[in-house]
């Protein structure tokens, strides 16, 4: 992998990780354009500086929730993230070696039957019934923030998109839009440091680092940047807008892959 596209990858990563049109989907394309197959493990290794940069932009609400754990023994907050959190984590751990070896989650068709379907509900969504309305995601129930973990699990199918699918899942279970994807990106962070740890604790993902390091460092510090930017935008704009734009955008993206793909004489 040449520099630029080290650079574009991590950019791809740093944007798409939180605005909800899908980092993995997007990842795919690109590799499938440069190399004609996508590498999983580069995209593992290039969620630690996505990971570093939600750490990064919500010190201070991190650091409130620890304060309210252990100071204030109030666990609502930090119960509900871990609830949501837990599904997808052991459905990914438990699958890691299928999701690698699989060729659908690496699949064009799959990236693009996910961007579409994600982009219609996104364009229906405020129509859609919903629970009674919380104002943040200490007032969820147990039962919500599990949901919001069990619709989080499907975004392990590249074109689904982890941010997208949460929020979607919070506006259903009753949080106003700016809330809902605070509550994603918290829910996240428990995920992506498990995927962070198991790199590291694995040999041969470990050897994997070693062979890509300069790739890998260039994404990664690309990806942390464009991550925090990413984050400031999407909360500033859905304080005030939905995610109708989102949805266009994943449809209008699917449909050009089609005709890219199709007309290019290249398998999908």
């Amino acid at each position: 992998m040449t520099i630029f596209e080290s650079v574009l990858q991590g950019l791809t990563q740093g944007l798409t990780e939180f605005i909800p049109v899908s980092s993995s989907g997007h990842e795919v394309l690109l590799q499938n354009v440069f190399s004609g197959e996508s590498d999983h493990s580069f995209l593992e290794f290039i969620n630690i500086g996505t990971l570093l940069a939600l750490i990064v932009f919500f010190r201070s609400k991190i650091r409130d929730i620890l304060v309210d754990v252990f100071k204030n023994h109030d666990f609502k907050l930090a119960r509900n993230l871990i609830i949501t959190s837990v599904p997808a984590g052991i459905i990914g751990l438990a699958l890691s070696g299928f999701i690698n070896e699989n060729p659908f989650f690496g699949s064009v068709v799959t990236v693009v039957v996910a961007l579409s379907l994600v982009g219609a509900v996104m364009l229906f969504l405020e129509k859609l019934p919903r629970a009674d309305r919380v104002e943040n995601g200490a007032g969820l129930t147990p039962w919500r923030a599990l949901i919001i973990g069990l619709v989080q699990s499907v975004a392990l199918i590249p074109g689904v998109s982890r941010s997208g699918s949460t929020i979607i899942a919070g506006r259903l279970c009753g949080l106003p839009t700016r809330e809902a994807a605070e509550y994603s990106f918290l829910a996240s962070i428990p995920i992506m440091l498990g995927v962070a740890a198991k790199l590291f604790i694995s040999s041969s993902d470990r050897a994997y680092l070693m062979d890509n390091l300069q790739t890998l460092a260039i994404s990664n510090l690309v990806a942390f940047v464009a991550g925090m930017a990413a984050i400031g935008f999407m909360l500033k704009y859905l304080a005030r807008k939905d995610l109708k734009v989102f949805g266009v955008y994943r449809i209008l993206l699917a449909f050009v892959v089609l005709l890219l793909f199709f007309f290019g004489n290249r398998g999908l």
